[in-house]
């Protein structure tokens, strides 16, 4: 059953069931848009992401400012200087911030495959099979990614982000069919 304040905040937004299908169509088509044009996807990223790391260095360099007297401001300002010097390092080279960022995804999804699968093994819980499922396949993207590179670093990110819109746009049409489809009757009895 649907709490109070669920069913309150589904009878809000029920009336704007449009916009969330608006945006899901609208994600759908830059995830579509980020898979036919993945290197363009993947740099674009690449400089975001950059940008935003110079930008964090940046904010560190603010509160060391604020902090200067306090004896553990080096860190502050060491995470300022790495944090503007990395990012504008990443915005200038976006081609080997893609390597690196590539680099990185590859051994996340390596570790983090190992992990989930053995830890999945020893524990066995109910439904421990989809929970190695997502181990192993997660481990194999990693080795493909390690096995593809340095080409894979042109496309995955791109591909990545596709695929992530793609979905999430899926999501939000189906949640704007599913609030559209609520009665107000139904809401109002839950609610009261």
């Amino acid at each position: 059953m649907t709490s109070v304040a669920t069913a309150i905040g589904l009878h809000e937004i029920r009336t704007r069931w449009g916009w969330f299908l608006a945006l899901g169509i609208l994600l759908i088509g830059v995830g579509f848009f980020a898979l036919t044009f993945t290197p363009a996807a993947t740099l674009g990223t690449v400089l975001v992401l950059g940008w935003l790391v110079a930008f964090s260095g940046v904010l560190e360099g603010v509160f060391a400012f604020h902090a200067r007297r306090w004896t553990g401001v080096l860190v502050h300002v060491l995470g300022c200087v790495l944090g503007i010097f990395l990012g504008l390092m990443v915005v200038t080279h976006p081609v080997a911030g893609a390597l690196a960022w590539t680099l990185l995804f590859a051994s996340y999804f390596t570790v983090i495959g190992i992990f989930r699968t053995i830890a999945a093994l020893h524990l066995k819980y109910k439904g421990w099979g989809w929970a190695v499922f997502d181990g192993l396949v997660t481990f194999v993207l990693g080795i493909l990614l390690w096995l593809n590179w340095p080409d894979s670093a042109i496309w995955f990110i791109g591909f990545a982000l596709g695929i992530a819109m793609i979905l999430r746009g899926w999501t939000m049409i189906m949640f704007a069919f599913a609030i559209r489809s609520l009665n107000r009757s139904a809401l109002s009895q839950q609610v009261g």
